[in-house]
């Protein structure tokens, strides 16, 4: 709900603040006095083209302030939790540069100017003699069709299965296309698979036999030494026999002379045992430095063989096992692929089936719900003066044609004249037709297809007596469900407000004309609506006849 607009050198408005409240709020005063200023300014406030005429002429800048009350649950919370905005109340600010440049706010935070036309979206809705907005996009009528009866969940439903169709078609369609892809590729596949898995390289493999080739070719260079230094260690030339044979002379004396010949003894000992070491370890060192010419061209036979095929695939040597086990999977994929294959538009038809089964429930109800609308509609007709006309809801089914809101095209339908063929609304009803359709459109859906605030702009203009009396009952009984906003020209309707604000411009002292708003009490309420019953000269007939229509009003 609208709580106080606030609009700041905008063409004649120097300073205006007004409040307003729930219920039935009119708008009244002459021509000329600004009644569509006010409007351009609430429009551009929700985020409507700028245009740098709006600015006051001598200003740099305009700039207008819209207050709002924010239901809990309203559409316009997920707008605002998509933009990182979190807030109870709304004040949506737009200001209007001289030079054509405009900015948006939200709370005070900047924000894109289409963020701050989805948000006045949801919030308000203007509708004028002249103003196609709230019709001519005939998605709007289809929203209002499944507003009106409570479809909105099963329409989000047909979404969801909508969107699960497509990714389940689009997964089959990549399954398709991997499979035609792979199977192309299929015999050098199998080729280049067979060919490393007779290869069977391992990780690192590389890394190792050129580890063993080195080790290899340096033992051959080393060998003759280690011959050498075993032959010293325990060849015919060891001094082993000779320290052996010492020993055991100088065991025969112990018993002479031992403090000599113990110590003597162990160090011959510890000379023994380490000559044994050394020829132990120079033993493996000849066992392991024996050249096998075989073994180290069977390491070189296979480190070529390795690279070669690295060449040929293009990958390092450590990843052929793995480039072996992909080639492995994707065969495996493509010997595979028809079950997969099967099993994806398995499941796209499944999802399909799905979608059509919700779509055309979604389609009955929505023709059983247009039956319903279009008898409350053209029930409110007759006393607008249409009672020859018709309203109907035109519904095409198409289900070649599906997407996520279903497989209907909805479109409101007239018929003004009888013995004519129903057309779409917009091309039928005239201008005064098509604000009474809308007005008798809304007050049959106001609860539930509606933004919170609604502002009717001259929707009596060319109407009187009955008729504007009509227009009146109607705007009070929609007001009582949203708030209403009215400019009106038509006594009969302003004699039915909650609120009653007055649009007038002052000059003074060869100044500029400035337009000023001013809530009426009840005594000029009475007097405003004399005026707009008998024109310039106001006569205590027409007061008289002001006071009847409040009463009557209030009645």
């Amino acid at each position: 709900m609208l709580t106080r607009l606030s609009i700041r050198d905008i063409v004649l408005i120097d300073r205006l603040d007004i409040d307003f409240a729930a219920g039935l709020s009119v708008l009244t005063g002459e021509t000329g006095a600004g009644k569509s200023i006010l409007l351009d300014a609430f429009a551009l406030a929700l985020g409507a083209r700028g245009d740098a005429g709006l600015v006051r002429q001598g200003a740099e800048q305009g700039q207008v302030t819209a207050a709002f009350e924010v239901p809990a649950g309203h559409p316009v919370h997920k707008v605002l939790e998509a933009n990182d905005i979190l807030a109870e109340d709304l004040i949506l600010r737009r200001v209007q540069f001289a030079d054509g440049r405009t900015r948006a706010f939200l709370n005070d935070q900047p924000v894109a100017l289409q963020v701050l036309r989805a948000v006045g979206r949801t919030l308000v809705e203007i509708h004028g003699q002249h103003d196609e907005r709230a019709l001519v996009d005939t998605a709007t009528h289809r929203l209002l069709l499944d507003a009106y009866g409570s479809l909105e969940s099963e329409a989000a439903e047909v979404g969801r299965l909508w969107t699960g169709r497509r990714q389940a078609e689009q997964e089959a369609a990549r399954c398709a296309a991997a499979v035609e892809r792979r199977a192309r590729e299929a015999e050098w596949l199998r080729h280049a698979a067979q060919e490393l898995a007779d290869l069977a390289p391992e990780a690192g493999e590389e890394t190792a036999l050129a580890e063993r080739r080195a080790t290899m070719m340096q033992a051959e260079k080393i060998a003759e030494d280690l011959r050498e230094a075993e032959a010293a260690v325990a060849g015919k030339d060891s001094p082993v026999p000779m320290l052996s044979a010492a020993v055991r002379r100088l065991e025969r004396r112990h018993a002479q002379a031992p403090s000599f010949i113990v110590p003597a003894v162990k160090a011959l000992d510890a000379a023994l045992v380490a000559l044994e070491e050394a020829r132990r370890h120079l033993a493996q060192a000849l066992d392991a430095a024996a050249h096998d010419p075989g073994a180290q061209e069977r390491i070189e036979e296979r480190l070529f063989a390795l690279r070669a095929a690295a060449r040929k695939y293009n990958v390092p040597v450590d990843d052929l096992a793995a480039l072996s086990e992909r080639y492995t999977a994707d065969l495996a994929t493509i010997d595979a692929g028809a079950v997969q294959l099967a099993a994806r538009e398995r499941e796209a038809a499944e999802a399909a089936a799905r979608y059509d089964e919700a779509a055309a429930r979604l389609s009955q109800r929505r023709r059983a719900v247009a039956e319903k609308l279009d008898r409350a509609v053209s029930g409110e007709l007759k006393p607008l003066r249409l009672e020859q006309a018709r309203f109907s809801t035109a519904i095409e089914t198409m289900p070649n044609a599906p997407g996520p809101d279903g497989i209907d095209r909805v479109e409101f339908f007239v018929r003004t004249n009888p013995g004519t063929q129903p057309g779409p609304l917009m091309k039928v009803a005239s201008g005064g037709e098509l604000s009474r359709f809308m007005l008798a459109l809304k007050v049959v859906i106001a609860d539930r297809g509606s933004a919170p605030t609604l502002v009717f702009d001259e929707i009596d203009a060319g109407s009187g007596g009955a008729v504007a009396d009509a227009i009146g009952v109607r705007l009070a009984r929609l007001a009582g469900r949203v708030q209403v906003l009215a400019v009106t020209h038509a006594p009969q309707v302003a004699a039915r407000a909650d609120h009653h604000y007055l649009i007038n411009k002052e000059s003074s002292g060869g100044r500029r004309a400035i337009t000023r708003v001013v809530e009426l009490a009840r005594e000029r309420r009475r007097e405003e609506i004399a005026r707009m019953l008998a024109g310039a000269e106001i006569t205590a007939e027409a007061r008289a006849a002001a006071e009847r229509l409040m009463r009557a009003a209030a009645g």
